[in-house]
């Protein structure tokens, strides 16, 4: 047997959410664990889809994307934050989120390079950095507020700080960054070259009336910021794997270097089909209120069970602890749910490095009503 060169990813193994889907299928469970829904999407949009296919827009999109869809995300952007992004020099069409932020840390990332990311954190964040020979500093969130102490921040930053990694609004914990957390981080970068990788793939899923704040609303950010989005999260097609960077030109530039050697374009039915019903507001402008109905009936079904509700300002996950109930770790405890309650979940501990457990695990409300009233009739016996 040929003996393999030393692995650049020694620590990883399969994704805590392909586990826990796993164990689900196996147990026969209701999956609440993965982040997708288990609903169609918008007719609408998927017979835009099949006319582009039968029209024949089969072969390579350019290298950025079609202009058409990009025109649309210029005008999305500005007409939510405010923000002007060149449409053909400034916005990128990537192949979903995740290869957006790949692209990004592939691009500017390089040896002994130090990126400060804060956990609970999106599990491709590190190995990328990592992969490209960077060093993680974190900044530990913790249950049940999850707020972020900048003077702690302010000690991780050095003069190798390259790069600062945001989730906003957070997976998994909800949390959005308020007014007094984008001062702060303002203050942070001034003076400095560091970047800014604004993952905001649920910035349109925020509740209760609250303003998801995007980095671009900032001028002082938006100059050093990539920020990425996704139409996985947007239009309920997580499968489509199609999503966005919008970046100053100047890194823009170097973006699409990489980004024309890892994908170089997406799939151009389907940015056609998105450029398409994206000219309607109204398919976007509601989401959050339709996912916080979602939520709503999630947190009211819980709420006469002995798992704790922390808060969920954005994003389709809810965080529970489960304390009153069990001493075990998360791991054991969201094993233990799926296999003898037939719920899946997440421990939020595979969202740390160390594996902090605060016996907080993740659901997901994605779901259609019957899924979520099953997975209450289950959870509601414990």
């Amino acid at each position: 047997m040929i003996q393999l060169p030393l692995s650049k990813l020694s620590d990883v193994g399969t994704t805590i959410f392909s586990q826990m889907t796993q164990l689900a299928n196996e147990n026969e469970a209701i999956n609440l664990s993965q982040g997708f829904p288990d609903y169609m999407p918008d007719p609408e949009l998927l017979n835009y889809v099949d006319d582009f296919i039968k029209k024949g827009f089969n072969q390579y999109a350019p290298l950025g994307g079609m202009i058409g869809l990009k025109e649309e995300i210029a005008r999305k952007i500005e007409n939510s934050h405010q923000a002007v992004y060149h449409p053909d020099s400034e916005i990128t069409v990537t192949a979903g989120g995740t290869q957006a932020i790949f692209t990004a840390i592939a691009t500017f990332i390089k040896k002994d390079d130090e990126v400060v990311i804060f956990e609970p954190a999106y599990d491709c964040y590190e190995p990328t950095v990592e992969l490209f020979g960077g060093l993680v500093k974190r900044f530990e969130m913790k249950a049940p507020d999850y707020n972020i102490d900048w003077n702690a921040v302010k000690n991780l930053i050095s003069e190798k700080t390259k790069m600062i990694i945001l989730n906003n609004p957070n997976n998994p914990s909800g949390r959005i960054l308020n007014e007094n957390d984008i001062q702060e981080l303002i203050q942070l970068v001034k003076g400095t070259s560091i970047l800014i990788l604004s993952d905001e793939v649920y910035e349109n899923i925020v509740f209760d009336g609250k303003q998801h704040l995007s980095i671009c609303k900032y001028p002082e950010l938006k100059e050093r910021s990539l920020l990425v989005a996704s139409f996985g999260k947007l239009f309920h097609v997580t499968g489509w794997k199609v999503g966005y960077c919008a970046a100053p030109k100047n890194l823009t530039d170097e973006f699409r270097k990489v980004h024309q050697f890892n994908v170089f374009c997406v799939n151009t039915p389907v940015q056609l089909a998105l450029a398409e019903y994206m000219k309607n507001d109204e398919h976007y402008i509601h989401l959050n209120q339709f996912f916080q109905e979602k939520r709503d009936f999630l947190r009211n079904g819980l709420s006469g069970t002995s798992f704790e509700l922390l808060d969920c300002e954005g994003t389709y996950f809810q965080a529970v602890k489960y304390d009153r109930i069990s001493d075990k770790n998360d791991f054991d405890f969201a094993s233990e749910l799926t296999i003898n309650h037939k719920v899946a979940s997440v421990p939020f501990s595979s969202f740390y490095k160390q594996k902090r457990n605060d016996h907080v695990i993740r659901l997901c409300f994605a779901k259609k009503q019957e899924t979520l009233e099953k997975a209450l009739e289950n959870l509601s016996k414990l």
